[in-house]
């Protein structure tokens, strides 16, 4: 029978997307992560990874048996939880998968009081702003916005439950470019703008009293979606354009004086965030134990 370890250091490398990160969040070298994968294709008789210099992907034969171990390997771990049961506290590693912008602005008050209540729980929080197949991914749970959450998932309240888009730039950009009034005056400016993963660029939204406005403006700087909205931050201070960005990770800027909204009555308000999970009977004891410190924060 085929060696479990091997199966799971597969089922490491493809989720992480090469040896080195799946070394980087395991406890096994990247060295002996290739010899797992090299000993389990040996073992099959088949090519499972396609490696470069760059890049580790799955063949399209170790992409069916990553599909089928994950839910697998689940299951085992649900298995295995059943300890935790008999313990006085619950133990084992949560992995949730959140944007960035939930990891920034969202997380660090509730996970940090969370970690210290359960000392024995390892949390993995795994960056990504695009649509994510859960069980595929490895991840317990997920923090998405109601448009983008996953379907037949349960979905829980997290952090504030009203967020804000707001526009930015530095004084000295407007004063030497002049203060946009109406949405529509952007498309004139110099704008900072973000970019999906798989490319889209999403339009500036804008409401007023029942009316919507969308704009395409142009700029010097694209970053991607993500930590890199940081840059774009540094790049509004330095004077380059514009922002549109939420509130909370302007807010240092802005109450420092080195950046002042534009198009405040303009402003879009949207719902907060939601924690979502897989609606098992059983949940980990990680996962259960954060659902209910969520929960209690809510109620409080």
């Amino acid at each position: 029978m085929t060696d479990f370890q091997d199966l799971s250091a597969f089922l490491a490398v493809v989720r992480a997307g090469g040896f080195r990160e799946a070394a980087r969040t395991g406890d096994q070298s990247a060295s002996s992560l290739s010899e797992a994968v090299r000993r389990l294709e040996t073992s099959l008789g088949v090519r499972l990874l396609n490696r470069t210099t760059r890049s580790v992907a799955p063949t399209e034969v170790g992409a069916r048996l990553a599909e089928r171990l994950a839910p697998a390997f689940g299951e085992v771990e649900a298995a295995l939880d059943v300890v935790n049961h008999f313990r006085d506290r619950p133990a084992g590693t949560l992995r949730i998968n959140v944007p960035a912008n939930v990891a920034r602005t969202v997380l660090a008050p509730i996970i940090f009081p969370f970690l210290e209540r359960y000392p024995d729980i390892r949390l993995e929080v795994v960056v990504e702003d695009s649509f994510v197949d859960l069980l595929a991914a490895g991840c317990d749970a997920g923090i998405r916005y109601d448009e983008r959450l996953e379907q037949d998932m349960i979905a829980l309240p997290i952090g504030p439950r009203t967020q804000r888009l707001i526009t930015a730039a530095s004084p000295a950009y407007l004063r030497e470019h002049g203060t946009p009034m109406h949405p529509r005056d952007l498309l004139s400016h110099r704008c900072m703008r973000g970019q999906f993963a798989a490319g889209f660029i999403p339009l500036w939204e804008f409401e007023r009293q029942g009316e919507i406005v969308r704009v395409d403006p142009q700029g010097p700087l694209l970053v991607r979606q993500g930590a890199a909205f940081e840059l774009a931050a540094e790049g509004a201070v330095a004077g380059l354009g514009i922002i549109h960005l939420f509130d909370d990770w302007l807010r240092p800027h802005l109450d420092s004086g080195a950046l002042v909204t534009v198009l405040d009555d303009w402003v879009q308000e949207f719902s907060g965030p939601f924690l979502y999970y897989p609606g098992r009977e059983h949940l980990p004891s990680p996962l259960r134990a954060f659902v209910g410190f969520v929960r209690e924060r809510a109620a409080t």
